[in-house]
């Protein structure tokens, strides 16, 4: 009789605390309906108990609103669903025409098939310096060759087209808004090295750009208040010969680096591999091209197709790539895996159709299209539409299936909780799964549009309330 007395009490006390959260998740929202910051601002909340699904607090679930990275767990949870969490990525090297007395009479053909990690800097096997070494090794030891024509990187595999519609000019120029091709590499990114004026407004100068991106930049930097922190963006347009740098970096420092997105990573690549060859004793005759620099140098489409394979290489699992993906919000990865989708689905990789596959995929597990109205894979483009229902639908399908761990760990701690989050203009959002000291497990999803001044002050204001659910 006492343990039916103590089950039962342990039910009335946990039926009392999550009415008690309920209250107080009340209270807190129509505390920031009061608050001037969101006076014109949308807030959605939804709770759900993880175990049971029922659900603990719902306002306004079913209105599509900006996600911003939280739009992540989408393609995430999609990518080990459709694609597996052992996929790999391959590139392959290969050969065409005729070796005579050590001579290639044609071409080393290099083709990518979205690889984002190769030559990224993250993974050990994936760094610039292993693959060129290993590529050329192969070369060396196959070959044998003393000269050849010309190296080809083929990076047509996905098309032309590297960034999704709807980003905008001011995200694009700028590392987190690198275009995704067939073939990428080093992330699509460089470096610049800048040296900030010692007084605020002095110009700022250029020391170096690595590795070279193949624009020119028109530097109209100048130099901002100390501590100000990086204010600087680049702008540019993929495929484009000019580049604008605009903004601020602060005083009080010798130098200061800013990253930008390469406009042809598959061009910076056989670069590379041309100077290795070139370092190591080959000649090389006619140069280096990647598919789009050899179309505007007028070089015929068919020399870039490979007459025979002479090795491949493989990326990290899905799991591995989607540990940086979730954890540091690389936006290059979610969308390699949306091109992905579609490549294996209908051997192009179109964001447009990879977006669409997984708009299916999610209405025939029961979430509306409509609900999740999205138009890339990284959640940067203020035009996606995404219900925090659907975001806890997602989350709360994934705890089902038998990868959920390496989600799991991939998902960034922050505040105490294991939550993604996201920020664009105008936009703060999290969503993600808390335990309660009650032992209570919820999984929830929280965003806010169109919120006035201080983005931190918001995230304080959001995490004060999220709080309540520990």
């Amino acid at each position: 009789m006492k343990t039916v007395y103590l089950i039962f009490g342990l039910l009335l006390s946990n039926i009392s605390f999550g009415q008690n959260v309920q209250i107080r998740l009340s209270g807190a929202i129509k505390g920031l309906e009061t608050d001037a910051q969101f006076k014109h601002a949308i807030i959605s909340l939804y709770v759900v108990n993880s175990k049971t699904g029922k659900v603990i607090f719902d306002k306004n679930s079913q209105i599509g609103l900006a996600p911003a990275s939280c739009q992540k767990v989408v393609t995430s949870v999609s990518a080990f669903e459709i694609l597996g969490k052992e996929y790999k990525y391959k590139t392959e090297l290969g050969y065409s025409g005729e070796i005579k007395d050590g001579y290639l009479k044609g071409s080393i053909n290099i083709t990518g098939y979205g690889d984002p990690t190769f030559g990224s800097w993250r993974y050990k096997n994936t760094t610039a310096e292993k693959i060129v070494d290993t590529l050329y090794a192969i070369i060396a030891d196959k070959l044998k060759i003393r000269s050849l024509d010309v190296i080809y990187v083929d990076n047509s595999k996905w098309g032309s087209q590297t960034l999704p519609d709807g980003w905008i000019w001011q995200d694009m120029g700028n590392y987190y808004g690198a275009g995704c091709s067939s073939f990428n590499w080093n992330e699509n990114q460089y470096t610049i090295k800048l040296k900030p004026g010692k007084q605020v407004g002095e110009k700022v100068e250029i020391i170096s750009v690595k590795p070279f991106p193949g624009i020119q930049m028109l530097n109209e930097l100048t130099t901002g208040a100390k501590g100000s922190g990086d204010q600087a963006y680049i702008y540019f347009s993929p495929y484009s010969a000019l580049g604008f740098i605009r903004g601020t970096v602060p005083a009080g420092v010798d130098s200061f680096f800013i990253s930008g997105s390469s406009t042809d990573g598959a061009y910076s690549f056989s670069g590379l591999m041309a100077d290795k060859l070139n370092r190591s004793g080959l000649t090389l005759n006619n140069g280096n091209y990647s598919m789009f620099n050899a179309f505007m140098n007028n070089q015929s489409y068919s020399v870039l197709q490979p007459e025979k394979i002479l090795g491949t290489l493989y990326s990290p699992t899905l799991d591995s790539i989607n540990y940086w993906f979730l954890k540091k919000s690389v936006n290059l990865y979610g969308e390699a895996f949306v091109k992905t989708i579609a490549y294996e689905k209908t051997k192009f990789g179109s964001t447009d159709t990879g977006v669409s596959i997984i708009r299916n995929f999610w209405k025939e597990r029961g979430i509306e299209r409509s609900a999740l109205n999205i138009i890339d894979g990284s959640g940067l483009s203020p035009a996606n539409r995404v219900t925090t229902n659907a975001l806890v639908a997602v989350m709360q399908y994934a705890r089902q299936q038998s990868w959920f761990p390496s989600f799991y760990y991939a998902l960034p701690e922050t505040n105490g909780i294991k939550m993604k989050d996201g920020y664009i203009t105008g936009v703060r959002s999290y969503t993600g799964y808390v335990k309660s000291k009650s032992g209570s497990e919820y999984t929830f999803s929280f965003i806010v549009n169109n919120f006035e001044g201080s983005a931190g002050t918001v995230r304080e204001k959001m995490w004060k309330l999220l709080d309540i659910l520990k």
